[in-house]
C-alpha cells in the first residue's frame, strides 16, 4: 500500500516538478565555476584564504538568493574544527639500510598529530588489509600485527558475483581509507599502501598531489590511539619492500587477491622519523534554508549538497602550483547555488524545507559531511532526501544519468519516472571500479541513515557516439584529475550541468512533497548499521 501511495503522489506532482526547474540557467552555473576556479582563490584549500574565500562567496549567493542563514548564531556556518597536519619534506622513511625519496617514492602523514615522529618495526604484509566476515575474508586472520608496520594494497579481491565485494563495484573495504582504519584496529603502528594505477584508478602523480600537502583531520579524543604513519610508496619503491621475499610486486598482488590468503612477514624493517607543522584549522561548511510551506513537515528537510574545497597550492606541474578544480568541484558548487536559487524563487514552495550544503574538507576524507552527519541540522530520521553533486565534465547533455545507490532506498520509482521525464536513461556507473559510491560527500549521509546518493551524468554525450564519454573520462582521470590543469575553459559547454540542476531540482521539490519519507530497502542496512562501525 506505501509503495503505491508514493507512485500515486510522484505521479501527480512530478508534472509540476519538472516545470519549476525549467529556470534554472547553464550561464549562471558558468558564472559560479568561472569564478570559484580562477587563480585569486588559489586551488580553495582548507584553512586557507582561498578556502575561505570561497566559502564567503557561496554565503552571499545563498544570501542574495533568498535563503535563510541555517548556520552558528544566525550565520550561514557551521564550523568544522580539524587539524592540520604537514609532514615536512625532510621526511625519510627506510627499508632495511634503504632511504626512501620524500614526493619521489613515498608520501604520507602521521595520524597522531604530534611534531615528531619516529618509528622502526617489522613489516608483515596483509594482501588487501580487509576483515569481511559477511564474505569469509580475513587477511589479518591468525596473525598478530599490534605494534608492526602493515604492508597492502588498496582495491579488494576482483570479482564479477555482484554477491562477493560488489562484483566489479568497488565496496568500501576497497578504500584506502577502510585500509587505514581497520589496520589501525587491529594494533598497527603504521600502514603502507604499495600504488598500482590499476588498483589504486589513479596515477602516481595523484597520489603524491594529495598526499604531500597539509592533512585536515579531525581532532584526536584524548588518550585515543592512532597510526604513526598512513601513507603510500610507488610500484618501484614497493619492489624494494617485498625483495626479500624473491617475489614480485605484481605476484604478490596475485596472492592477495585468491582466497586462502594468510599474512607473512616481508623479513625486513621499515622505519621513519620525520617532523610534521601541526596547526588546529577552524574551516567551515556553508548552509542556507528553504522553509517549507506545511507548518508540520517544514521541519523535514531535503538536503542538496557540493564540496567547496580542493587541493589549494601545492606541487608545481609544468610550473603551475594552484590546483584550481574546476570540474572537482567548482562545477558542483554552481549547480548547488543554481537549484538554490531556484527553489528560493518558487512562488509556491514544497511541504518540506530544503538545505543547500557546500561542505569543507571533501578531499581530506569527507570530513565536512562527516561533521554534518554527527552534527545535523535536521535530524537523519526527518531528512527525506540527500542529492550531491560532484564533478561535471563541461561537454554538454548526455543521454543517460547515473545515480549509483539510488536503487537501495525506496526512492527508486521516484527517481526512475523523473529519469523519464526528462527521457534520461538512467545507467549504471560506467566506472564501478572506481568506487565513486564511497568517495562522495553523499556517502556521510548514507552512514547515517539518510537516504542519499550522488547526481551524475553518463558518458553518452548527445551527439558524440557512447565510447566518446569513456575517452573523456579516461583522458580526465589520467591528465587532469588532481593536477593544476583542472582548470576553467571559457569554451566550456554547460547544457549538462544545467539538465543535471534541472533534474535534481525536480527531484528534490517532488520528494519535498511526498507524504512519507524514504528509506533504504530492507537489505541495506549496512550503511546506517555496519559502515558506522567503521568511524
Amino acid at each position: 500500500m506505501g509503495g503505491m501511495r508514493l507512485l500515486f503522489v510522484t505521479a501527480v506532482l512530478a508534472p509540476l516538478a519538472f516545470g519549476e526547474s525549467e529556470g534554472i540557467a547553464g550561464d549562471r552555473i558558468r558564472a559560479h565555476v568561472r569564478f570559484l576556479s580562477s587563480d585569486l582563490l588559489e586551488g580553495r584549500g582548507v584553512g586557507a584564504r582561498g578556502g575561505e574565500l570561497a566559502a564567503e562567496y557561496i554565503a552571499t549567493q545563498f544570501h542574495l538568493a533568498g535563503l535563510k542563514p541555517a548556520g552558528a548564531d544566525g550565520s550561514y556556518f557551521q564550523r568544522v574544527p580539524l587539524v592540520g597536519v604537514k609532514t615536512a619534506p625532510t621526511a625519510v622513511l627506510t627499508v632495511g639500510a634503504a632511504r626512501l625519496r620524500w614526493q619521489d617514492e613515498f608520501v604520507g602523514t602521521t595520524f597522531q598529530q604530534k611534531p615528531a615522529t619516529a618509528f622502526e618495526a617489522d613489516a608483515v604484509f596483509v594482501g588487501h588489509g580487509i576483515t569481511a566476515p559477511e564474505y569469509q575474508w580475513d587477511d589479518y586472520a591468525g596473525t598478530d600485527v599490534k605494534g608492526k608496520v602493515v604492508v597492502l594494497f588498496t582495491n579488494e579481491p576482483p570479482s564479477e558475483d555482484a554477491k562477493f565485494f560488489g562484483g566489479r563495484a568497488l565496496t568500501y573495504y576497497g578504500r584506502w581509507s577502510y585500509k587505514f582504519e581497520n589496520a589501525a584496529r587491529h594494533g598497527a603502528a603504521a600502514v603502507v599502501i604499495i600504488h598500482t594505477t590499476p588498483t589504486a584508478g589513479y596515477g602516481w602523480e595523484v597520489v603524491r598531489g594529495s598526499w604531500a600537502r597539509e592533512d585536515p583531520q579531525v581532532a584526536l579524543k584524548a588518550g585515543e590511539e592512532a597510526l604513526a604513519f598512513a601513507g603510500w610508496v610507488t610500484q618501484e619503491a614497493g619492489a624494494r619492500l617485498v625483495a626479500g621475499t624473491g617475489k614480485s610486486v605484481a605476484a604478490m598482488l596475485g596472492e592477495a587477491d585468491r582466497r586462502g590468503f594468510k599474512a607473512y612477514g616481508l623479513g625486513v624493517q621499515v622505519g621513519a622519523r620525520f617532523s610534521s607543522a601541526i596547526r588546529k584549522i577552524e574551516t567551515r561548511n556553508v548552509v542556507g534554508r528553504v522553509d517549507g510551506s506545511d507548518g508540520r513537515l517544514k521541519e523535514e528537510a531535503v538536503i542538496f549538497s557540493a564540496h567547496w574545497d580542493h587541493l589549494g597550492v601545492g606541487i608545481p606541474v609544468n610550473g603551475d602550483a594552484i590546483y584550481n578544480g574546476a570540474v572537482d568541484n567548482a562545477t558542483g558548487c554552481g549547480i548547488l547555488m543554481e537549484v538554490a536559487r531556484a527553489w528560493a524563487a518558487l512562488p509556491h514552495k514544497p511541504r518540506r524545507s530544503a538545505l543547500f550544503l557546500a561542505v569543507t574538507a571533501e578531499e581530506s576524507g569527507l570530513r565536512g559531511s562527516e561533521y554534518y552527519g554527527r552534527n545535523p541540522l535536521v535530524a537523519p530520521g526527518k531528512t527525506a532526501l540527500a542529492l550531491n553533486y560532484d564533478g561535471f565534465f563541461p561537454f554538454g547533455r548526455t543521454r543517460d544519468i547515473v545515480v549509483d545507490g539510488a536503487e537501495r532506498t525506496t526512492a527508486w520509482g521516484l527517481v526512475q519516472e523523473t529519469a523519464r521525464r526528462f527521457q534520461l536513461e538512467i545507467k549504471p556507473d560506467p566506472h564501478p571500479e572506481q568506487g565513486h559510491f564511497y568517495r562522495s560527500d553523499h556517502f556521510s549521509f548514507a552512514r547515517v541513515g539518510i537516504p542519499a546518493f550522488s547526481i551524475n551524468q553518463g558518458d553518452h554525450y548527445l551527439g558524440k557516439p557512447a565510447a566518446e564519454g569513456a575517452k573523456i573520462f579516461a583522458e580526465y582521470n589520467g591528465k587532469h584529475y588532481h593536477q593544476p590543469s583542472d582548470q576553467y575553459e571559457p569554451g566550456w559547454n554547460f547544457a549538462g550541468m544545467e539538465e543535471m540542476a534541472r533534474f535534481g531540482m525536480a527531484l528534490g521539490t517532488t520528494a519535498a512533497n511526498l507524504g512519507k519519507l524514504p528509506t533504504w530497502r530492507a537489505g541495506d542496512e549496512f550503511l546506517a548499521a555496519r559502515e558506522a562501525s567503521f568511524k
